[in-house]
């Protein structure tokens, strides 16, 4: 039995052994409200957007930084640093114009040559950002305030990526931060956003601080709606402790040591929701739980065997390893695109969905050519669902008839071990398990971008589907990207570039009276006691 089972047994039995931390409850006071106390999923290592795909630096970007556009709950653009743009040339120039009054956290003025250093960075890495450059002919600052893109076609979908959803948001910096190397963290995270970072208070693997920015200037109309309209800090201080035992968080929920924990297992919800001054939800949107294989290494290299693997899929049994029974919280016979997304499709999901035979998969991957090669899976102690996904997976392959070998280790050596693409006996990997939250579309579908060297970790590479990506682009309304994102998943189940075993909301807690907690990406805006 792990360490953490026995912890998590003597959570439900009703005891934990936390030290100090875990004292009787605090009486509130008026300072109490004015601070909100926070336990992220999981450690914030890097501070860099553009760098990192973790989901606690996308969370506190959110925090720290301000973007162009913000998506609304219905997945659609709206201005949010900008207040508007006009598009001239028919369609070949978009002229955007920053919003009055947009200060840096260090008390500089937002200018557009900020905005436009920035978009560069970001296109170097992302996957939306990447069809931007490529689009343009240039970016420039008019003046103080304009950007201007000279497109070289037409591109309706500017404002969607510079809006996106998910990680490696488009956020803007100063310039003098913005013109760091891609490759390179930017340390110094200095945002226009609605909090500030306060650097010389972050211990990694412990804690973060934030205050509330002074001088952010909310958009002066609109609803608040996922990222989109007026972004309203109701604290004066933010506090994140890293704790990576679920047990742990759920103890000092409990006793009234934290407001807020973002993530915590299934099977801890039924005793946090029986205490009135607790509450426990489910995150809005759904988040896609994919197993990733590196495709420039044996074996997958192989697509046969990559193929071969969709057959043993068992989504049922990720989802509820990870998520417990309640279907509440999870979804089986999901394919490549998020269900709640107008881009989800039933195109060839019999190949997830059809009857499970092991014997055939391992016929399959005999035939395909599999020669007992080792799989190295990459698997975290310190992200609960995600461990919990990998001992499926572990699993899976093993009856599978593969030669498995798992290796553990914390979530943020694995995001920095998945950049090799050494051989796995030069310490490189051949799968790993992970979550995306940019699924609703191709355009930042971490997942299916196959243009090999330049994809995401794995480098698939599928010169259809980037075709069928660009055709997407390309295509005049929703019906028919729709109907283009239906021929990607179809030749998705061919070229395999991740597998679906599922897709959640994840489960999260806190203490009653605390409103605001919106759709999308966990953010503090719009947040406050009630």
């Amino acid at each position: 039995m792990s360490d953490s089972s026995l912890s998590r047994r003597g959570f439900l039995g009703g005891t934990a052994a936390t030290g100090g931390l875990l004292a009787a409850p605090r009486l509130a006071t008026a300072q109490d409200r004015r601070v909100l106390r926070f336990v992220p999923s999981m450690d914030l290592a890097v501070l860099d957007p553009i760098v990192s795909t973790a989901g606690a630096t996308l969370v506190h970007s959110l925090l720290v930084y301000d973007t162009l556009y913000g998506l609304d709950q219905n997945f659609r653009p709206q201005p949010q640093m900008v207040a508007g743009h006009t598009i001239e040339d028919d369609g070949l120039t978009w002229i955007m114009t920053l919003r009055e009054g947009l200060r840096f956290h260090d008390g500089e003025p937002v200018l557009a040559r900020d905005a436009v250093a920035s978009i560069r960075r970001w296109g170097a890495r992302d996957v939306f950002g990447q069809e931007v450059l490529l689009r343009s002919d240039e970016i420039t600052a008019l003046d103080d305030r304009r950007l201007c893109f000279r497109l070289k076609s037409p591109f309706s979908l500017l404002p969607d990526a510079l809006g996106k959803h998910g990680p490696s948001l488009c956020v803007i910096m100063p310039e003098r931060l913005a013109r760091t190397e891609p490759t390179r963290p930017v340390t110094d995270a200095v945002g226009s956003g609605p909090f500030v970072f306060l650097r010389d208070q972050h211990m990694a693997g412990a804690r973060a601080a934030y205050r509330r920015f002074e001088g952010y200037v909310p958009r002066p109309d609109g609803t608040p709606s996922r990222m989109a309209g007026p972004k309203i800090a109701h604290f004066d201080r933010l506090e994140w402790t890293v704790m990576p035992d679920p047990a742990t968080r759920a103890a000092a929920l409990r006793a009234g040591e934290v407001d807020w924990v973002e993530e915590l297992p299934s099977d801890m919800a039924p005793v946090i929701s029986r205490r009135p001054d607790l509450v426990v939800t489910a995150r809005a949107d759904t988040t896609t739980a994919i197993l990733r294989m590196n495709h420039v290494q044996p074996p997958f290299d192989n697509p046969a065997i990559r193929r071969a693997l969709l057959g043993a899929v068992k989504q049922e049994d990720f989802m509820t390893a990870a998520f417990g029974t309640d279907r509440t919280f999870w979804k089986s016979g999901v394919g490549f695109f998020s269900s709640n997304s107008p881009m989800a499709s039933q195109a060839g999901m019999e190949l997830l969905t059809g009857p499970r035979d092991m014997n055939k998969v391992k016929r399959d991957l005999a035939a395909a050519g599999y020669a007992g090669e080792r799989v190295v899976l990459m698997q975290p102690e310190d992200w609960a669902h995600v461990k919990a996904l990998s001992e499926i997976a572990g699993d899976m392959l093993r009856q599978a008839g593969m030669n498995v070998d798992v290796q553990v280790s914390d979530w943020n050596s694995i995001a920095a071990r998945r950049a090799s693409r050494a051989p796995v006996a030069q310490g490189g990997w051949s799968v790993f398990m992970t979550s995306l939250t940019s699924s609703i579309d191709p355009g930042g579908h971490l997942g299916l971008r196959a243009n090999g060297e330049r994809a995401w970790f794995g480098w698939p590479e599928s010169p259809r589907l980037e075709s069928l990506r660009q055709d997407w682009f390309a295509a005049p309304n929703e019906p028919a990207r729709a109907a283009i994102c239906a021929q990607m998943q179809l030749k998705a189940f061919e070229d395999v570039p991740c597998i679906p075993v599922g897709e959640y909301r994840a489960i999260g807690a806190h203490k009653r009276g605390l409103t605001g907690l919106g759709p999308g990406t966990t953010h503090f805006f719009g947040v406050r006691w009630a």
